[in-house]
């Protein structure tokens, strides 16, 4: 299966391959103030090829904050957040926003909560290892 999603207005767009296709696609609301602010609802399958394409590299606003070991790539024109990444170890590791996705059934998407406070970096930074997609390919777009 591959997953296609975007911003809203699509200068941040990504292509996931998840092979084989899912049945169900797990998900979670991180319970951080910013996922809770901006409606971040996360999946990743750490199996998978995340492909981000950045049409307009000057309209990417990159936000890090408490442990500074994520970015949440943000697009400044309508200010969607669909993917997140982590570079670990010289590799990079990303989860994208459900509510980015474009033509999935919504039915297959399986939401839970998730809560990392109190999770120390190193322990966090294994979770990532572990949990998220790790090839990600960016392809920016110069302007």
């Amino acid at each position: 299966m591959v997953i296609s999603g975007k911003c809203h207005c699509g200068n941040l767009a990504f292509t996931l391959v998840w092979e084989p296709s899912p049945e169900a696609i797990p998900a979670r609301a991180c319970g951080c103030s910013f996922c809770v602010k901006h409606g971040g609802v996360w999946t990743a399958y750490p199996a998978g090829a995340l492909e981000v394409v950045v049409q307009d590299p000057a309209l990417v606003s990159r936000y890090a904050f408490e442990t500074r070991t994520a970015e949440f790539h943000t697009c400044s024109r309508c200010g969607v957040v669909p993917v997140v990444t982590s570079r670990i170890d010289d590799r990079l590791y990303a989860v994208v926003n459900v509510n980015a996705f474009d033509g999935l059934d919504p039915a297959r998407i399986r939401r839970g909560e998730a809560a990392f406070d109190g999770e120390d970096t190193a322990t966090r930074l294994a979770r990532r290892k572990r949990s998220w997609i790790a090839n990600v390919t960016f392809v920016e777009r110069p302007s």
